[in-house]
Formats: structure tokens, sequence, C-alpha cells
């Protein structure tokens, strides 16, 4: 009985983190804000049904399940990395070198010192 309850509260909870990060990705605006609704609210959410399988198979099935757990922390490594790259990539779209703070003492700032991101006129000097 208080495993079914248990296996209920997890699989609701799963899903309404998805439905709210499906919708999250529809009606936020821009691409940083876009980013937040897939890699936070689906992780919540799959981990939510994974919980409740987890507690399914150990309540019914009389066993661990070790799938659900190696699942379980693929998303929670692979979901902010992917995260990160995006906000990178999204970062290094809209930002032209000149509005980049000075680097210090190093010459090279990230990846905008290649030649690629000046125009022909802004090219400079060896």
């Amino acid at each position: 009985m208080i495993s079914d309850i248990l296996i209920t509260i997890c699989v609701v909870v799963g899903g309404l983190f998805g439905l709210i990060g499906s919708y999250g990705i529809l009606k936020l605006n821009d691409p940083m804000s876009r980013m937040h609704a897939p890699t936070k609210t689906t992780t919540l959410g799959v981990g939510g049904v994974l919980i409740g399988s987890m507690i399914h198979a150990v309540s019914y099935e009389g066993h661990v399940s070790v799938h659900e757990i190696l699942i379980t922390l693929f998303l929670l490594i692979t979901a902010p990395v992917t995260a990160n790259f995006l906000a990178k990539v999204f970062i290094n779209q809209q930002t032209k070198p000149q509005d980049l703070p000075t680097p210090g003492a190093c010459k090279l700032w990230a990846t905008h010192d290649k030649p690629e991101h000046y125009a022909a006129s802004e090219q400079p000097e060896a």
C-alpha cells in the first residue's frame, strides 16, 4: 500500500515536471531561457519516473534495478554538461570580440581571437 502511494507520487511528480518543461520550451523567449526548461525540468521528470520504477522493482519484483540507477546517473551527469555547451555556443555566437572584457595577461580570450571572427577591416596586427 505504501509502495503504491510512493510509486504514484513519483510518477505523477515526474510527469508534471516533464509537462512543465515541455511548456517552458515552447513559451520562453530567448535560447538562454529555453535551455533551462529541458535540462532542469526534464531531468527531474525522468528522474521521478525512474525512482518510481526503482521502488516498483524493489517492492514487487524483489530486486534492485541497476538499469534505472545507471540511467539516472547518466542524466544527472549529461544534462548540465549539455546545458553548459549550449550556453557557450549561444554566448560565442552573440558576443562580438570588441564587447568582451580585456583578457589581462593572457592575450587569447576564449575562442574570440580567431581570424574568422574579424571583418576584413578589423584584422588585428601581428
